[in-house]
């Protein structure tokens, strides 16, 4: 095949055997935003959303999307999570929803999954929350942005 580790000789699917692989402490970061018309940040702000609070209710749904991942992602390898933060921040000036969301663990495989499904999902409870007064939110720039641990080491992004 291409080199691809899901995939076997014959193209079949399959989940990464990490048997043999060593126990290390593994990090991953990962952000995103999701922009949206002033008015909107206005009501988070102001906390006038008739759904409630929705950086604190984006916040438990991030976290809750990091532990569900093998759930939402095919192949993703069930993980023991030692920690999971998700913050979100508004930037007015941007009228933007920052999010950023950081999972641990010491174990055979990465996070990075984790905390991107944590910052997606965040995202999308933002959106759900706020879309009766704003279709228009655009979820922006999900990346991973730190990773360390493992045999690949450290990366860092932007």
């Amino acid at each position: 095949m291409s080199g691809f580790t899901h995939f076997d000789a014959e193209g079949n699917a399959v989940m990464v055997d990490v048997s043999e692989k060593g126990e290390t402490e593994r990090t991953a970061t990962a952000k995103g935003s999701i922009i949206m018309q002033p008015e909107t940040m206005r009501m988070i702000t102001d906390g006038t959303v008739k759904k409630g609070d929705v950086l604190s209710v984006a916040q438990l749904a991030g976290i809750m999307g990091a532990k569900r991942t093998p759930d939402l992602i095919p192949l993703c390898h069930p993980l023991a999570l030692s920690s999971v933060r998700v913050d979100l921040s508004c930037d007015p000036t941007r009228n933007a929803v920052d999010i950023e969301a950081t999972c641990k663990l010491t174990g055979r495989t990465g996070v990075e999954m984790e905390a991107l499904t944590a910052v997606s999902v965040a995202a999308l409870t933002v959106y759900d929350m706020c879309k009766a007064v704003d279709r228009g939110m655009r979820i922006v720039d999900i990346r991973l942005t730190h990773k360390d641990g493992g045999k690949s080491g450290a990366y860092e992004g932007s």
